[in-house]
Order: C-alpha cells, then sequence, then structure tokens
C-alpha cells in the first residue's frame, strides 16, 4: 500500500511536518511495510516556509535569514528560501515571518502603528541580489496599512501637509495629502511576482481587509469605518499617481492589503494551497498511490472552499490510483458539515480527540492522539482490504 500523507499544520500545535511525523508513527503500527510519503501543506499562512522548504531540501533549496523591521518598526531577523523555478532561482517569503499575528512584539504596538515595510524590505534587499521571481505567501499577517508600509520601502513617497512624509501605517495614512511614485524601484518591472493566498476579498467596502479581517488584528469595531475610509482615501491617491487599478481586484484586501499593493506590482493571485502542492510536486508523490490522508486543526464547511485539505483530496484523486481513498484526520470535525465533506474525503472524516477534553490538553496530546487516530483508521483499512 502506498499512503500519502499532505496535512496543514494544527496551528498553536504542530507543524505539519509534526502531524505527518505523528500519523506515520500510528500507521506503522499496523502497516510496518506500508510506502509512505510525506508532503507536508501549507496555503500560504504560517507554515508555508517550513513545508516547500522541507519538501524541497533535495532539490537545492537553502533556507537563509534577514535583518528587516517588524510591523512595530524594530529589527527582527526573519526567514526566507530560494528554490529552483524552471532556469531561475526564485524567492520563497511567508509574510507571516515579518509582520506575522502570532508575533507578540508585532501585537504589542497598536494595529494602527504597525506597517508591513519590513515585507518590501527584504524583497529590495533580494531584488538587489539579483531575485526576479518571488512566491509571497500572504496569511497570518498583523498589518492593516494596505500595503504602505512595503511600497514605502521600495520607494513611494507619502506626504502630508508642508510635504511632510508620514509613516506608512493606518494613523500615518490619515494623514495623506499626496503620493511620489518617481522613486518606485524600477527594478520590479522586470520581476514575475505570485501571491499565495485564499482570500478573494476586495481592499475596502463592507467585505474588505479592514471589515472582515481588522477586528481580529485589533480595529476596534467603532472604528472600522474610520479606518476603512483611511485606507480608501489612501488608495484612490495612489491609483492616480501610479494611473493603475487594484483596489477591486479578488485578493486586494489580503494580509491587510498588501495583496492590494503587490497586484499594483503586477503581481498575479494564486490559490495558495494549489501554489503550495504544485511547488513540492504533490501530484508526483500521489501517483499510484492508495490512500492519502490530509488534515488541519479544525474543519468545516469552509475547507471545501479551497483550503489545504480539500485540494490535497483533489489533486491525490487525480493523480493516484483509480480507487483511491481521501481521509481527513482533524483536531475538530464540525458534524454539520459532515454530508458536504464526504463528497470530497471518501475514505472518511475523523476528528482526533477520542472524548470531551479540554483545549489545552488537546492542544499538548495531539502527536499522542494524531498517532492513535492512524492507527484505528488503518486498522479499519486492513479489515477493508
Amino acid at each position: 500500500m502506498k499512503i500519502v500523507l499532505a496535512p496543514d499544520s494544527f496551528k498553536g500545535s504542530l507543524s505539519a511536518e509534526g502531524v505527518c511525523a505523528a500519523l506515520e508513527i500510528g500507521l506503522r503500527r499496523v502497516l510496518p511495510d506500508a510506502e509512505i510519503v510525506k508532503r507536508p501543506m501549507a496555503d500560504g499562512g504560517e507554515g508555508t516556509l517550513d513545508a516547500v522548504s522541507h519538501a524541497l531540501a533535495g532539490t537545492g533549496a537553502r533556507r537563509k535569514q534577514a535583518l528587516v523591521r517588524n510591523a512595530a518598526g524594530q529589527s527582527a531577523e526573519v526567514g526566507y528560501a530560494l528554490i529552483k523555478h524552471g532556469i531561475y532561482e526564485a524567492a520563497m517569503i511567508e509574510v507571516a515571518q515579518i509582520v506575522g499575528i502570532e508575533d507578540a512584539h508585532n501585537m504589542a504596538a497598536p494595529v494602527g502603528d504597525r506597517s508591513s515595510y519590513g515585507v518590501g524590505e527584504l524583497m529590495r534587499l533580494l531584488v538587489g541580489e539579483g531575485i526576479r521571481h518571488f512566491f509571497i505567501g500572504l496569511g497570518g499577517t498583523s498589518t492593516n496599512d494596505g500595503g504602505a508600509g512595503l511600497l514605502a520601502a521600495l520607494g513611494v513617497k507619502f506626504t502630508g501637509t508642508f510635504r511632510r512624509e508620514v509613516e506608512p501605517t493606518p494613523n500615518g495614512l490619515a494623514k495623506l495629502i499626496s503620493v511620489d511614485v518617481t522613486g518606485l524601484d524600477a527594478r520590479l518591472a522586470d520581476c514575475e511576482i505570485t501571491l499565495l493566498s485564499d482570500v478573494n476579498n476586495a481592499l475596502t467596502g463592507e467585505r474588505g481587509a479592514t471589515a472582515i479581517f481588522g477586528p481580529q488584528k485589533g480595529v476596534a469595531r467603532s472604528d472600522v469605518a474610520r479606518v476603512d475610509g483611511v485606507i480608501a482615501a489612501y488608495a484612490e491617491r495612489l491609483e492616480a499617481a501610479l494611473q493603475r487599478s487594484a483596489k477591486d481586484k479578488a485578493g486586494a484586501g489580503a494580509a491587510g492589503g498588501l495583496g492590494y499593493a503587490l497586484q499594483l506590482l503586477g503581481a498575479k493571485f494564486e490559490s495558495g494551497a494549489q501554489t503550495v502542492a504544485r511547488l513540492i510536486g504533490l501530484a508526483d508523490a500521489c501517483k499510484n498511490a492508495d490512500w492519502l490522508i490530509t488534515g488541519e486543526g479544525r474543519t468545516d464547511a469552509q475547507t471545501l472552499l479551497g483550503k489545504t485539505p480539500f485540494a490535497a483530496a483533489q489533486i491525490a484523486r487525480d493523480h493516484g490510483n483509480p480507487c483511491l481513498k481521501a481521509t481527513l484526520i482533524s483536531g475538530g470535525v464540525d458534524a454539520t458539515s459532515l454530508e458536504a465533506l464526504n463528497n470530497t474525503f471518501n475514505g472518511g472524516c475523523f476528528s482526533i480527540v477520542p472524548g470531551p477534553m479540554a483545549l489545552d490538553q488537546a492542544v499538548i496530546r495531539a502527536p499522542e492522539l494524531l498517532a492513535n487516530a492512524a492507527e484505528q483508521i488503518a486498522r479499519i483499512a486492513v479489515v477493508g482490504k
């Protein structure tokens, strides 16, 4: 039996690599001779850099570090990777490494004072080293600056009264009067930028970045309309200066508007999970596979909108054996979504929690619970064969 493991991380508990390791332990108890191929996955958010670096470690991929500003403006050492992309070398950037919402240093600053400047700093550094191909994962950010910080690092100037420069933050942009794009790094015109995300929101409005994602980053509900207006006014001035438009494009609202700024620079938007799957060679790994096991921290009907487990199952069904089974093993599965989920996961949907359990205990015991769940499911599979 050939089994492919392609889970996402269990956020706050285990990396995707850790999930794969735990699943393999449980499977080996029942199927010691099975061919197990591990392809940890991600969707553009936290863990994307690890997943791609892990899968491409044997192809010359290199993990590197750079010193740039975090969302609070402090110097921080962040990770990125250089990978092979056809005949070129490409950079894999996970913006959560720089301005991540799970970083206490970023979240310590008020959301109105946070900036995506460090993302642009890293891009500028890499362009200076000759990199012209970028894959940028947009999930898990703490910023809500419409990408102004990134653009400032790449040469755009934002000014207020008396031509004084304003900070590329929501609070700074509230004083914005004019935008000067003459200093924008001309080398960006030669770059190919691919954005990895499954967020399709526009930049502003009822379904925009601030309204939907702002509160979880610290924007007060009572302040959403004002901040959204600040970002809308910034976008109007920026687009007039660049003579381009992107505020209504799908994905413009990703990563607090980083999706907007990067699309203004010519970036193309792709499904994060599908792109990661392509980069790590999931389709090839699934050739002649009998069984795919995927999973995530919690599963509901939203998973079917393109999240990692859905993408993995679709690819496995297209490239595995005709009778391949796709099984979902998650920290929790919404019972009301099972009927819809079963259409994709024909090998069943399972929660690793065997009974009532406190969340902190489930998080701590995740490796054990995953291994036990995999073992029991494997026993069912053996009986079925």
